[in-house]
């Protein structure tokens, strides 16, 4: 007689052992209904699964993020089940969840085109409206092999042989289609209402370069249909709002094949990165930081003792000399910031030390992975690097995140997440050194009444870290600034501090970026303000147009003065129409147009559209001036 506790603590009795589905029946005909797989004790189960001990349950529905992933997992089997019927001949591989939908890898013999996207998907739906039921089996692992090969699925036969032999081999059948997989997924098939396939591109089988090439179809998959239009409306803005796409709109930058990962940066978007360093150059003076910098070269020597070369080698770049030395160009600021530290005696009077470097650092991306300004090789990072004592680590986290959300303000970045990644599976230091660091970091966050996620596991291999993720003006999430506490790389480097009793003691050290690669930030700006960018940042802030040639001196008298009181400002005298001007101008968002005729010359006037062809009049160019220098010195528009 089971008794199973629910989440809101009250107690089910049951005479005999009862599934999942039936626990949900006895609590509410819409709760079994929406019941989507549940979970017990820790563990997550179809709603099949026999309860016959006392135990905890959790009902899964398509509102919880279980739910929603169960939803395109099981999606994800509904594609391959559709490719199967319409295409016999194609081999199934592996269809995991990922961010807002899923994939599934195919063996074929042609490239699937959008013609077929579109009969797959048909096909889906119609075995949706079949409702077939989603049963699980489990199976010896010798007769599964042999069943897909049988099956001439030899990807799936693969994927079976390499199962521990400890762990059960577990198979779902929906009508005649049955595909591997751990599970749990949705009870029938017409629980699967809502999805959308997007597109297909290229994968090798399990990621090598060296196997074979699959096909990849991605789809989408959600609980409502409202979240679907949602989503669909979100990615049309994101594809408005492409970075790459505007960056060479807006003659910001380019890329080129011989330097993958690389940036060139036009006047105009250097300007933009120009004004990042210049910004938080003047807030890390007022914040007490000092500005230093380090070579870009350095022996491999310096990255055995980092760490850096056991766990981070494959994505280093390096090179060796005439006489053999190996040389590595950096990936990251912090050895060299300790090096730096490491000059002279410290004492705790000097501490603590807040050490910034806009560096730049090389890190080997694979090909598949760059993706315009968002993931480069080259890149420069606002690091910084405090060296404290224990003491004083608190205190420094908590002014580090106050910093970084008064930053990210500025920038018109108030919707701020932090995650707290903890100890990896492979780290360096002992566990009494990650206690002490984790709870510094969770400590300061509790003190300053921030809300934080956990996630275990993802610290770096020398620290605990938090994460900043900004959320944009579309809704989606941008990880951002870091923030690490480190006791294990001055100890690897024996650095240390004279204390008020003359004892050498080991420092603390804090890593921090806050704009993290200042490469990707500009990318998130264009992205989040679709290239609009605030007055205070665009590297045109306003152009003065001339109807014709008779105000073409004027243009250009206008724009000297307002250069003059600071203001960012070109003129357009070109023997255009004024109506293609004004075009042309919109469509390379500037703040502000300014239009000249014959009225406007004789008054010493000009007339001024903002932003969306807002007409905001005539004005004296003195008090125009005084409008977009007030405005500009506004931060987070």
């Amino acid at each position: 007689m089971p008794d199973i506790t629910l989440p809101d603590g009250s107690i089910r009795s049951f005479p005999a052992p009862v599934t999942v589905a039936e626990v949900a029946g006895a609590i509410g005909a819409g709760l079994a209904k929406a019941a989507l797989a549940g979970r017990v004790g820790k563990r997550l189960v179809d709603t099949s699964f026999m309860i016959e001990d006392d135990a905890t349950l959790a009902i899964v529905t398509g509102k919880d993020a279980d739910g929603l992933e169960i939803l395109r997992h099981s999606t994800a089997h509904l594609l391959a089940h559709a490719v199967k019927i319409l295409y016999p001949e194609a081999q199934v591989t592996i269809g995991p969840v990922i961010e807002n939908g899923f994939y599934y890898d195919f063996a074929y013999s042609r490239p699937f085109t959008p013609e077929d996207l579109t009969a797959i998907e048909k096909k889906m739906a119609e075995l949706a409206r079949a409702d077939l039921p989603v049963t699980r089996e489990v199976w010896a692992r010798d007769a599964a092999v042999e069943f897909f090969l049988d099956q001439g699925e030899k990807y799936k036969a693969e994927l079976i042989a390499a199962i521990p032999e400890n762990e059960e081999v577990s198979l779902y059948r929906q009508g005649d289609f049955i595909d591997l997989c751990r599970g749990p997924h949705v009870p029938s098939t017409g629980r699967l209402k809502v999805f959308k396939l997007m597109k297909v591109a290229g994968a090798y089988w399990r990621g090598d370069a060296g196997n074979e090439m699959l096909q990849r179809i991605y789809g989408t998959a959600w609980a409502k249909k409202e979240d679907l239009d949602a989503h669909l409306h979100m990615l049309a803005e994101a594809e408005k709002r492409d970075h790459r796409k505007l960056g060479q709109k807006l003659d910001l930058f380019h890329f080129e094949e011989f330097a993958p990962g690389s940036v060139f940066w036009h006047s105009k978007g250097w300007f933009l990165f120009r004004q990042l360093i210049d910004y938080m150059r003047a807030r890390q003076e007022s914040a007490g930081y000092v500005e230093i910098n380090t070579p870009d070269v350095m022996d491999r020597a310096l990255w055995e003792t980092s760490g850096h070369w056991f766990n981070y080698r494959e994505n280093m770049f390096t090179t060796q000399t005439e006489d053999e030395r190996v040389f590595a160009l950096k990936p990251m600021n912090c050895p060299g910031a300790v090096a730096m530290y490491a000059q002279g005696v410290k004492s705790y009077r000097d501490l603590p030390l807040r050490m910034a470097e806009f560096g730049k650092v090389h890190r080997y991306e694979p090909s598949g992975a760059l993706h315009g300004l968002l993931r480069v090789r080259h890149f420069t990072q606002d690091d910084a690097h405090i060296f404290c004592t224990e003491e004083q680590m608190e205190a420094e986290c908590r002014d580090v995140v106050r910093l970084i959300f008064s930053i990210y303000k500025d920038f018109g970045f108030e919707d701020v997440r932090v995650k707290l990644s903890t100890r990896p599976e492979h780290r360096i230091g002992s566990d009494e050194i990650w206690d002490k660091l984790e709870g510094a970091l969770a400590q300061a966050l509790k003190h300053m009444d921030v809300e934080y996620a956990l996630f275990p596991g993802e610290g770096a291999f020398y620290g605990p870290k938090l994460e900043f993720v900004l959320r944009d003006a579309i809704g989606r999430d941008w990880q951002c600034g870091t923030l690490q506490v480190d006791m294990n790389l001055p100890g690897r480097f024996d650095i240390h501090y004279v204390d008020a009793d003359n004892h050498h003691k080991r420092p603390v050290m804090l890593h921090r970026a806050l704009f993290g690669s200042l490469e990707r930030f500009v990318g998130i700006l264009i992205e989040h303000y679709a290239g609009a960018l605030p007055l205070w940042l665009a590297p045109t802030q306003a152009v003065v147009m001339s109807i014709s040639e008779h105000q073409a001196e004027y243009a250009m008298e206008v724009a000297g003065i307002l250069k003059a009181r600071g203001i960012r400002a070109e003129a357009d005298t070109r023997d255009e129409k004024i109506s293609y001007k004004i075009r042309e101008h919109s469509n390379n968002r500037l703040p502000y147009q300014l239009i000249v005729g014959d009225k406007e010359k004789a008054g010493q006037l000009v007339s001024v559209r903002g932003r969306g062809g807002q007409d905001l009049g005539q004005m004296p160019i003195a008090a125009l001036a005084e409008r977009i220098g007030e405005e500009a010195a506004r931060r987070g528009v």
